[in-house]
């Protein structure tokens, strides 16, 4: 079997319970290393590396960051400082880094043009609504400030695939809802920002599905 059809019905297997963000990452924080731990994270990871700026001497921040995965690696590449903010109690608990707050992406407790890079991995997804994260994110980025954006690419979602994690013997759903490329046009349109690049990393095994979406986007002004 594909490692794309191993995913698929990893994906597609029936769950038990759809869980909140808050509460899923609450269950699977125990298991969840600050690392790409799977295919898609791991082509996720790649297509976010290829498009990011230089980060020496910069001040960056990790939103959503769990338990600090492109943190630690933005500290690898001589980023100044690294901010890492999530809305999750348990996984901030297991994140190593020194600068860490808990937080909304939809408000954050920084100062407007405060950072010059904003990496945000597989997190906007969990949220109904774009556009309050992603003023946010423009508020607090410095003029010409690039943010980095990964999800879930929508054509899985929107063909029956689910985020599903294991703990315990028990798989479980976590909300999730898709959004296409016209969605992030739009909301960083209206924010003030700029979709400069786009990936769509696909598995060799099958280079004709994409498994997720990554957006480089800068500050205007």
């Amino acid at each position: 079997m594909h490692i794309v059809n191993r995913l698929r019905a990893r994906f597609s297997r029936p769950p038990l319970q759809t869980l909140s963000s808050l509460e899923a990452y609450e269950r699977w924080v125990a298991t969840y290393p600050p690392r790409a731990h799977n295919p898609l994270m791991e082509a996720e990871q790649r297509a976010m590396l290829d498009l990011l700026p230089s980060l020496d001497g910069q001040i960056v921040l990790d939103l959503a960051s769990g338990t600090g995965r492109y943190g630690i690696l933005a500290e690898g590449d001589g980023a100044r400082q690294v901010v890492e903010i999530d809305n999750s109690a348990a996984m901030l608990r297991a994140n190593p880094l020194s600068y860490r707050a808990q937080a909304t992406s939809e408000a954050l407790p920084l100062k407007s043009k405060s950072v010059d890079v904003v990496l945000c991995a597989l997190a906007l997804g969990h949220l109904p609504r774009l556009e309050p994260s992603m003023r946010e994110i423009a508020r607090v980025l410095k003029r010409d400030g690039i943010a980095l954006i990964s999800d879930f690419h929508p054509f899985l979602c929107l063909n029956g695939a689910r985020r599903t994690f294991t703990t315990e013997g028990q798989t479980y759903a976590v909300e999730h809802y898709p959004h296409l490329y016209g969605d992030y046009h739009r909301a960083a349109i209206n924010v003030g920002l700029r979709i400069e690049q786009v990936a769509e990393p696909r598995l060799e095994a099958q280079p004709e599905v994409p498994l997720v979406i990554v957006f480089r986007l800068r500050k205007a002004d």
